[in-house]
């Protein structure tokens, strides 16, 4: 059965681009998390190109392999992608003094910000006027600190606006769900940076779980992928 045949029955509604723009970058954090967003904005016909910015994502196994489903997916639709590549010496620079830092807190303020930093200085230098991302249709993230973050980099350039779409409404948090086990994507199983996967891990100790192991969870699978 092809995708097409899959979601025939999802009825989305047609979106269009603030100030009728006629393109869109759109900033990725993960395959996951951008497929329902990428499938919906491919429906309502939206030129649009992925940016993939993410020096947060640790160690750097975990961040190809995120990168390279990405990479597929958005091979499979024909939708250009920008690899802005690894830059977590920055990351790690920026996010001094933040280490034990509560998730939702300072430090994913300062991981957002230099995101959308990147993603909105890229589209002034190619000729976007709108930015947006998928961060927000996790359930893990603060919907409004990520669109606070997205608006303030995007103010920075004169005719620039941060599109605030709420990925998650109209079902689309269980989309994203759907299409992951559907497309076999990567399960990551933390947020991506160092400190997150340290703080998930204390956590699965306390509970008598096992570790995570890098590159063994795909969707779809009963138990981890491999040896």
């Amino acid at each position: 059965m092809s995708d097409k045949e899959q979601t025939a029955g999802v009825q989305r509604p047609v979106l269009t681009l603030p100030n009728q723009a006629d393109k869109l970058l759109l900033h990725s954090c993960c395959a996951p998390c951008s497929g329902e967003a990428m499938e919906a904005i491919t429906a309502s016909g939206i030129d649009y190109t992925i940016f993939f910015y993410n020096p947060n994502i640790h160690p750097q196994r975990e961040y190809l392999i995120r990168k390279e489903e990405n990479i597929r997916f958005a091979e499979k639709h024909g939708v250009p992608f920008v690899d802005a590549d690894y830059d977590s010496d920055n990351w790690f620079e920026r996010a001094k003094g933040m280490e034990w830092e509560p998730e939702r807190g300072i430090r994913c303020t300062m991981c957002f910000d230099m995101r959308f930093e990147r993603t909105a200085l890229y589209a002034h230098e190619h000729g976007f006027s709108v930015i947006s991302s998928s961060l927000g249709i996790s359930r893990w993230k603060n919907l409004q600190q990520v669109n606070q973050c997205g608006t303030n980099a995007a103010s920075h350039y004169p005719g620039m606006t941060y599109w605030d779409h709420n990925w998650r409404k109209g079902g689309g948090s269980a989309r994203m769900i759907e299409i992951s086990k559907r497309e076999h994507f990567y399960q990551q199983e933390y947020c991506g940076c160092i400190y997150s996967l340290r703080d998930t891990n204390k956590h699965r100790k306390a509970q008598g779980r096992d570790i995570i192991r890098i590159g063994k969870l795909y969707y779809g699978d009963d138990a981890p992928s491999g040896s």
